[in-house]
């Protein structure tokens, strides 16, 4: 790698060039992986990309001008004190707020150099363009900081929409999934147990046991269901992570009471908190399906209901 200082004035505008050809690839499959779900910010970064292919154009033009038609391979990883770029281009889905980031830290970066390129140059045409092209990109710096305030509020209300419908998809139904599955489906086992042995001791390791392996079998079962591509809910090995997790917790909350050595005490507990694990659920149907609070606590409850009388049955018998 060489150190900036080191560069010719022939090799500083041959990187000029290859910044901007990135730069104008990037923005372009920005664009390319929002223009689905963020149609507005996708416009946004397809006119920055053509901003950058205007830029590269008058470079292109100067250095052919002062120095010929072969233009040096140099690249930003040829030079020191560049940044590493994350490939978040290579992401699908896009996360927007992570792609704005890294749209302001472009700017940022090219701005720099072409400050401190404008300083080396003794040439006045390549000065003058250097310092044009400072200004220009502390515009787009400023632009792409602020994007979600220069769209129109119909635009930005589309895409907060298709960011919730997103959060819901990849987030919320997985992790709704995995918490209804283990907190309903091991009531069963817990309480069979609690009754059967009369032993907190003995509950607290069913319920563990029903814990761990429901969180593994959901986890699998959810990552292996669709990789994401075709239905936008996210890559498949989240989608399980999350799912698997909130599938443990559910079965953990209910658990973790028979701790209390005392078997009535831990019992009751056990209840209270299994009251408040359906009464999360039912929220969560709410705020994010859309679901009546009736409607919702109704189909949770009669579930954990029938769920919670097989293991007092079975626990009995």
């Amino acid at each position: 790698m060489k150190r900036f200082e080191e560069l010719t004035e022939r090799e500083v505008l041959a990187l000029a060039i290859s910044l901007e050809e990135e730069d104008e690839r990037v923005y372009a499959d920005f664009a390319e992986g929002l223009r689905q779900d963020y149609p507005g910010t996708a416009a946004m970064f397809e006119d920055m990309r053509e901003e950058e292919s205007g830029h590269r154009r008058r470079l292109l033009e100067l250095f052919q001008k002062k120095f010929g038609e072969h233009i040096p391979l140099i690249r930003r990883q040829d030079v020191r004190g560049f940044v590493e770029r994350p490939a978040l281009w290579l992401v699908r889905p896009l996360r927007i707020e992570a792609v704005r980031k890294e749209a302001s830290t472009m700017e940022v970066e090219t701005r720099r150099f072409y400050e401190k390129a404008a300083q080396r140059t003794q040439d006045v045409s390549m000065r003058q363009l250097l310092d044009d092209l400072v200004n220009e990109e502390r515009s787009h710096e400023t632009r792409a900081q602020e994007l979600d305030k220069q769209m129109p509020d119909s635009v930005k209300a589309d895409e907060e929409i298709a960011q919730r419908r997103l959060f819901v998809l990849q987030i919320v139904q997985p992790g709704l999934a995995g918490l209804m599955d283990g907190s309903v489906s091991t009531l069963a086992p817990v309480f069979a147990a609690a009754f059967a042995t009369q032993k907190s001791w003995d509950a607290f390791l069913v319920g563990l046991a029903a814990s761990a392996g429901a969180g593994i079998s959901m986890g699998f079962a959810e990552a292996l269901s669709d990789d994401g591509s075709l239905t936008g809910r996210g890559h498949p090995w989240v989608r399980g992570l999350i799912c698997g997790a909130m599938t443990a917790v559910g079965g953990i909350g209910h658990t973790l009471p028979f701790l209390i050595r005392d078997f009535r005490a831990a019992l009751w507990a056990a209840g209270a908190v299994v009251l408040v694990e359906l009464g999360v659920i039912t929220w969560i149907r709410h705020r994010y399906m859309d679901s009546p609070w009736v409607t919702a606590a109704l189909q949770v409850g009669l579930g954990g209901v029938l769920v919670f009388i097989t293991g007092v049955l079975i626990g009995n018998s």
